[in-house]
């Protein structure tokens, strides 16, 4: 049902983008959504697109709401470690994954594990490890 909309407002667009003066801003915006349309029909080819970015804002707020609290984290490089940590424990929550039982199973792990196939243990590839998790905290 969305296909015929969203080629009824890439015409508008077009449409509209030619007949407006290239200075304003609604033809800045105009040029900005044509230029990422390729993108954005990204949504139409894959059902597991969002077309928006909510979903990942919101699981990023708590960290940005925490931003403060955590400006001192020793060094640029700190933060930049403690930054891939959170993305890493929200991305386990987005697949699913309970936190603290992924990161407590990765570390177990990462010392015996071979560095070329580290994406095993990236949270959406643990379907294979997913019961084990659920079973640990059941206990």
């Amino acid at each position: 049902r969305m296909a015929p909309l969203m080629a009824d407002m890439h015409a508008w667009l077009e449409t509209t983008c030619s007949r407006i003066s290239g200075r304003s801003d609604m033809a800045a915006a105009i040029r900005y959504s044509l230029k990422r349309w390729d993108a954005l029909m990204l949504v139409l080819r894959d059902g597991r697109a969002c077309i928006d970015n909510s979903a990942a804002e919101r699981a990023m707020r708590p960290i940005a709401l925490g931003r403060r609290n955590w400006s001192f984290a020793g060094s640029g490089a700190g933060g930049e470690r403690a930054a891939a940590i959170y993305s890493l424990l929200v991305t386990a929550k987005v697949n699913g994954l309970d936190p603290e039982a992924y990161l407590r199973h990765v570390i177990e792990r990462v010392a015996d594990h071979p560095v070329n196939r580290i994406a095993e243990r990236l949270p959406w590839n643990v379907d294979g490890i997913r019961a084990r998790l659920d079973q640990r905290l059941a206990a």
